[in-house]
């Protein structure tokens, strides 16, 4: 078995509101950064997995992404995995 370590980023899809995203861009303007928009605030999880190939790894992330770690109803997940030991 080879461990493998995944970096995953979940976010809200473009059609779903974003009301942190939109707190976050509207206390720009109040720091002076009225250049900064359209914030969108979502997760980044990092975890390890053990398998016996990368192609395996993936499948079992993506699952785990899909199971468990995203909510496909709002959010969109995309993830590297790279071999670490």
């Amino acid at each position: 078995m080879t461990k493998f370590q995944a970096e995953i980023d979940v976010m809200p899809k473009k059609e779903i509101l974003d009301p942190q995203g939109k707190a976050v861009t509207g206390s720009m303007k109040n720091l002076g950064l009225a250049e900064i928009q359209n914030v969108r605030i979502g997760k980044h999880i990092t975890l390890e997995v053990e398998a016996e190939s990368a192609e395996t790894a993936h499948a079992k992330v993506d699952q785990a992404c899909k199971n468990l770690l995203a909510n496909l109803i709002m959010e969109s997940y995309t993830f590297t995995v790279k071999q670490i030991a």
